[in-house]
């Protein structure tokens, strides 16, 4: 089966509290923007960490490749 970008939002938001986020992909290829208080004070790899660990598993599994723009919502908010 494949994962729909739909699906893969859910999983995200199943596990992290986003003010925002958008996926875009073909099935197995991935780009997610994220916008979470959860990333609040942390470095960019730290903030992908956090997704890699709600995903779990199915970053082995289901997804073959997940490019990310982890943002806070006062980043967010800078550049929109």
């Amino acid at each position: 089966m494949t994962l729909t970008p739909n699906q893969l939002e859910q999983y995200i938001q199943e596990g992290l509290l986003c003010d925002y986020l958008k996926i875009e992909g073909d099935g197995r290829h991935f780009f997610a923007t994220i916008v979470s208080a959860a990333f609040d004070g942390l470095r960019p790899i730290a903030r992908h960490q956090k997704v890699y660990a709600v995903l779990g598993e199915r970053m082995r599994e289901e997804i073959h490749a997940l490019s990310m723009k982890t943002l806070t919502p006062k980043e967010w908010a800078a550049v929109n």
